[in-house]
């Protein structure tokens, strides 16, 4: 069974639309969540280690990622991070095409972000 959510995934990954827009994470605040949420798609030890406030943890790798999606409304916007972006990307695709309205991938990721609040 596991095997078929993980095809399923890299599937949707393949025909995603390109309908998701993106924004660097040092523009993000937290004003920007008021009706949205934020997720975190990086493993629950990278989320451990640090994380944005009031970030959701989805591990983009987890064999339920897609069922636990369900559980955000389609017309929330849904602003996705990972460490560096390349996952974010890819749950991006992934979300516009399970009919997600509006997805934002934070370019850069955490790394982006870290390095911007040191400077």
């Amino acid at each position: 069974m596991k095997f078929y959510y993980l095809l399923l995934v890299l599937c949707v990954m393949n025909l995603g639309c390109a309908q998701s827009k993106g924004k660097p994470i040092t523009e993000f605040s937290q004003n920007d969540i008021d009706s949205g949420i934020l997720v975190d798609v990086r493993t629950p030890e990278e989320y451990a280690g640090g994380h944005l406030d009031n970030a959701v943890n989805m591990n983009l790798f987890d064999v339920d990622f897609v069922k636990n999606m369900d559980a955000i409304a389609k017309n929330r916007a849904v602003y996705v991070y990972c460490k560096k972006g390349g996952r974010s990307a890819k749950a991006a695709h992934i979300l516009d095409s399970l009919g997600f309205k509006k997805v934002i991938d934070l370019e850069g990721g955490y790394d982006a972000f870290i390095a911007n609040k040191r400077n």
